[in-house]
């Protein structure tokens, strides 16, 4: 079951509970619960990126937890590898159709400032909090923009999902690292071509 920490801030609001936070708390979590072996990451890790993510003690994380934060994460992911924005929302409908509960506000007993659930209790389980959190920030961030609310990342062999906060151009890479190892391989590759040396056709 989840705890949630009260709040300190003076004026009694916290960011934890906005759209961008929830947002780069998918992000992490549905990255570290489908990047690894078949079973997952170990429930220590998911407890530790809960931590990071604002949750606070006392935070238990069993096995059966990582499995059902595991099960929300691939479905997850298919909002992220939509193609279009009608995919996208087509996608986020499926889950909220079958994975949440009505919508409403709670201020955990006066522990949080208010903010929206669809999840069906403050104390539900891990996996169907993460999947109605998810899919609330997400549908928002689709509604504001207009457009798929997140990717998975160009780069090959990483397929890393990240989520778009931002205007202007749209992402298609998780990390700048990401982005940098591929500008460099597109220019061995176009120095690799006939012409590509110095003042040739190498430019990218």
């Amino acid at each position: 079951m989840r705890y949630i920490r009260r709040v300190s801030a003076p004026d009694g609001r916290s960011t934890r509970h906005s759209v961008h936070a929830v947002a780069r708390r998918t992000e992490a979590l549905v990255n570290a619960l489908t990047g690894g072996g078949p079973d997952g990451p170990a429930p220590e890790e998911v407890a530790r990126l809960l931590r990071e993510h604002g949750e606070s003690e006392p935070l238990t994380v069993g096995p059966g937890d990582v499995a059902e934060l595991r099960t929300a994460a691939l479905a997850l992911r298919e909002v992220f590898a939509a193609t279009g924005t009608d995919t996208a929302a087509a996608a986020l409908n499926r889950l909220l159709a079958r994975g949440t509960g009505p919508l409403r506000l709670t201020s955990h007993g006066g522990d949080s400032p208010w903010h929206p659930h669809l999840d069906r209790a403050d104390d539900a389980p891990w996996g169907e909090w993460f999947l109605a959190s998810s899919c609330l920030c997400l549908t928002v961030l689709l509604w504001e923009r207009q457009r798929p609310p997140g990717g998975l990342c160009a780069a090959p062999g990483c397929g890393a999902v990240y989520v778009t906060l931002g205007s202007g151009v749209p992402r298609r890479y998780c990390s700048r690292r990401c982005a940098t190892r591929e500008r460099v391989a597109a220019h061995r590759r176009a120095r690799a071509l006939p012409g590509g040396g110095p003042g040739g056709a190498d430019r990218c």
